[in-house]
């Protein structure tokens, strides 16, 4: 990226030579279109799962829906309307419900992380007891466009059977089958952890740190880093992905 003195921005893939770099506190961005595909109760919408690590948040920009959630407090339906704001933390398993054009930005905490497999999607128990069985359900494969909606389909499919049957079990009073899953949750993502932990490091982490250090500088009177600023912009980088809960918009940040 480079500004020119007349404040002119072009899109480049460059960063600073120092510093942090990334969207603001190493947060990621997508723009997201929710499916519209009916499931088996009737609801329109994407795939049940949760994040293990990373809180996410809604904008909605259009349309109309619903994300149902399911945590240690029981069921809730929050209602999503152009202009809403929602935000969840890591183990609210949750399910976009499209009920006319819902359209939102989707804001991730930890940057990496998600796309990295912070994700474990409500499957029926069969499905989680190993990182290959589980992979073998989820990962959309190569093919015409065709065929991967229909493998994310399926895949939607199999998450609202795991996520209803964990609904069920928990109204009845019986909390075992949510904390199982917490747990096959847990097994499933171990092996990636230390991934993670430097991911983390190089991002959310490393933007803390540059904070601290400005915030140092400036107590000591010291404004040199405020003369080497940096300018950035993107255009998305992926259009239409298949994600687990609609077609996605991404950006390379």
């Amino acid at each position: 990226m480079t500004t020119s003195r007349t404040g002119t921005t072009a899109l480049d893939a460059t960063g600073p030579a120092t510093g942090f770099a990334g969207l603001p506190g190493a947060v990621a961005v997508s723009h997201l279109t929710v499916y519209d595909w009916e499931a088996a109760d009737g609801l329109r919408g994407g795939t049940p799962h949760l994040h293990l690590t990373c809180a996410e948040g809604y904008v909605v920009t259009a349309g109309r829906g619903a994300v149902q959630t399911l945590t240690a407090d029981g069921f809730a339906s929050t209602a999503l309307t152009p202009g809403a704001l929602v935000w969840f933390t890591p183990g609210t398993i949750h399910r976009l419900v499209n009920e006319d054009g819902l359209r939102i930005v989707v804001l991730m905490q930890n940057n990496g992380l998600p796309e990295a497999g912070d994700a474990v999607l409500t499957l029926p128990p069969e499905h989680l007891t190993d990182p290959e069985t589980y992979g073998r359900v989820v990962r959309v494969p190569e093919g015409t466009e065709a065929e991967q909606a229909a493998f994310a389909r399926q895949r939607r499919d199999l998450a609202v059977e795991g996520f209803a049957a964990l609904r069920a079990a928990w109204d009845a009073g019986d909390e075992k089958p949510l904390l199982d899953f917490h747990r096959a949750a847990g097994a499933l993502v171990r092996p990636r952890l230390a991934d993670w932990r430097a991911r983390w490091e190089a991002g959310a982490a490393r933007a803390a740190r540059e904070t601290g250090v400005q915030l140092d500088r400036l107590t000591e009177g010291d404004t040199t880093h405020l003369a080497d600023p940096r300018v950035h912009a993107r255009l998305p980088e992926t259009h239409g992905k298949f994600g687990m809960c609609g077609r996605l918009d991404t950006y390379a940040v």
